[in-house]
């Protein structure tokens, strides 16, 4: 028989060793879902509820294993929806092949149903993106879309009309005789010269106080970056994407950076007079070195991102790994440890102040409470998605161990993210433990992948924090404008009902002393299950690391009306925050002033 347009890409994505696709079929991608059912023995297909989480899924398969799935849609509205996970993707550089439906060929752009050139729409998101004109053209597309992918670990896209997916005549032009490309191909690495090493070292080593960031470039570099760090004395300050790149354990890091941080990591950023950033271009301008205040080494793998956030002396291309090993010997061990011993210190009381938070019995509880039982029951080698939300900051807290991966969408900040990452993560691991951190807001934008999770009996514990609010923009209109919180307020919902309307084992946790059962055994609970742990809203995410211009913006917000002035204030002050955050303290008497 003989082979159609859909069934040549499919066979070339399995050559490639694309073997998984998610998404969701259409009328107009219902030729291709023909070559789906027909190589279902190699080629596995999930479906989703929402094409963005199709997308969203094969991000999460793509940043847990480092191999590309696919995802599919139908036309129109199907492909518009798949952009938005593939945005995501394309921000956090994370290679995804794309393949949508288009309307018949010879219509195409005379208005109808669903006639959408998702080719051009998606040439913004994917470093390619075409429109796959017959067989002939079929495996030539592909080969290209695949290996742009991996080169610019991105996503990649390829429309197909609905009647061509079915096509099984065409004519080879001379310019493409069969079987002339092949699926061979090393992405290239570039590797610092001796001489720019060279510099580097004399950088790092003319200096007393060096702060090393580590950001998603850095995932694999862990124990290349624990012996740098060893050698000059220097805490490891993680973006929120290098978050696993070196355990919470380690005794070198300070954990994360920027307003969701760890104080001990902007004391380091504040004092120090060296930086080595690996794998990094998080934004957080305001929080980094000031400018000229550190000498600067930065190492990328994309040539293009050297220098993008901080004035660096020199700047290394290459894997963080093997140019941070070809860094090591060049460097001179630190008998001054008195910077590190600091940062030391700092996050050890930093942990302390948490757990104390986190064994409070106020109702509601504190999310505080969630992170820190979660973290002494995660299986030790689970993996963690979290969401977008006060959920980041609370999901930043979760104490990793070696061997465990976390992820979340850290560049778009996908709200709805973590559940399809999980789908992802599970579907490329099914033997590993995985675990989704969701907020309710987030939550309430995915609900039908709860369905997904029964349908497959994929074994994911979702955890909910429910707190019925947009928290995050509560705190970021009081703390970045000064004005009081407006239309954060949602309407609450019963999230272990629903969860069992889907087919999950449900729990509920609504008081501190309940967390450890509760977890263990949602955790022990073969088959998906959802914690739904109501929290306290007002908890503020980020008092430790707050600047002067935030407390008193706070202090506008409060003055000008903010309903919850009075809770946010007291839990800013509480007793539990020892020593104050200095921000806090500079703006102390006028917040006490909405007791």
């Amino acid at each position: 028989m003989a082979k159609t347009t859909s069934d040549m890409i499919v066979e070339r994505l399995l050559e490639w060793g694309i073997d998984t696709c998610f998404g969701i079929n259409g009328d107009a991608v219902n030729g291709f879902f023909e070559a789906l059912r027909t190589h279902a023995d190699r080629m596995r297909f999930v479906h989703v509820r929402h094409e963005e989480n199709a997308a969203l899924a094969a991000v999460g398969y793509a940043k847990f294993t480092g191999r590309p799935a696919a995802c599919v849609s139908t036309a129109g509205p199907g492909a518009v929806h798949l952009l938005n996970g593939l945005y995501d993707a394309e921000m956090d550089g994370v290679p995804v092949l794309a393949i949508t439906g288009m309307t018949y060929h010879d219509v195409i752009g005379a208005h109808l149903m669903q006639d959408v050139e998702s080719d051009f729409l998606f040439r913004d998101a994917c470093a390619f993106s075409e429109r796959v004109m017959g067989p002939a053209h079929a495996v030539n597309a592909t080969d290209l879309a695949v290996r742009k992918a991996l080169a610019a670990r991105a996503p990649a896209h390829l429309a197909i009309p609905a009647d061509i997916q079915s096509q099984t005549e065409d004519t080879n032009s001379p310019k493409n005789p069969p079987r002339h490309t092949s699926t061979a191909a090393q992405v290239q690495i570039p590797a610092p010269p001796r001489e720019e090493l060279e510099r580097a070292a004399e950088v790092l080593n003319s200096c007393t106080r060096v702060a090393i960031v580590a950001g998603a470039g850095a995932r694999g570099a862990g124990d290349a970056l624990e012996r740098i760090a060893d050698t000059l004395g220097a805490p490891i300050v993680k973006a929120g994407l290098g978050k696993d790149a070196v355990p919470d354990d380690s005794p070198f890091t300070t954990g994360g950076m920027g307003i969701i941080g760890t104080r001990p990591s902007h004391e380091a950023f504040e004092n120090c007079d060296g930086l080595l950033i690996v794998g990094s271009a998080t934004a957080f301008y305001e929080f980094w070195p000031q400018p000229g205040q550190a000498r600067g080494v930065q190492i990328d793998l994309n040539p293009a991102r050297l220098g993008l956030r901080y004035p660096i002396e020199v700047g290394l291309a290459g894997d963080a790994a093997a140019t941070l090993t070809d860094l090591m010997p060049l460097l001179r061990r630190k008998t001054d440890r008195a910077f590190l011993e600091h940062a030391q210190a700092g996050m050890s009381q930093w942990w302390d102040v948490l757990r104390e938070q986190a064994h409070d019995d106020v109702v509601p509880m504190r999310p505080q409470t969630i992170t820190w039982e979660l973290s002494e029951l995660l299986p030790d080698n689970a993996i963690v998605t979290s969401d977008a939300g006060t959920v980041t900051a609370w999901g930043g807290r979760l104490r990793l161990r070696r061997g465990m991966n976390y992820s979340f969408s850290g560049t778009y900040c996908t709200m709805g993210s973590a559940v399809p990452y999980a789908i992802g993560a599970k579907t490329a691991h099914p033997d590993r433990p995985v675990i989704a951190f969701n907020g309710d807001g987030a939550m309430s934008m995915g609900l039908g992948e709860l369905a997904t999770l029964a349908q497959y009996r994929l074994d994911i514990t979702v955890i909910v924090l429910r707190n019925d609010s947009l928290a995050l923009e509560v705190w970021e209109q009081n703390a970045l404008l000064g004005n009081p919180q407006h239309g954060c307020e949602l309407h609450s919902i019963d999230f272990a009902k629903i969860a069992e309307a889907c087919g999950l084992e449900a729990f509920r946790i609504e008081k501190a002393g309940q967390a450890r059962n509760v977890l263990s055994a949602a955790l022990a609970h073969e088959g998906p299950a959802l914690v739904e742990c109501v929290v306290d809203p007002y908890e503020a995410p980020y008092a430790d690391t707050i600047k002067n211009t935030h407390a008193d913006k706070l202090v506008a917000a409060y003055e000008n009306g903010e309903p919850e002035a009075r809770r946010m204030a007291r839990n800013l002050l509480e007793p539990a925050r020892l020593p104050m955050a200095p921000a806090v303290r500079h703006a102390e008497n006028e917040l006490r002033r909405f007791l």
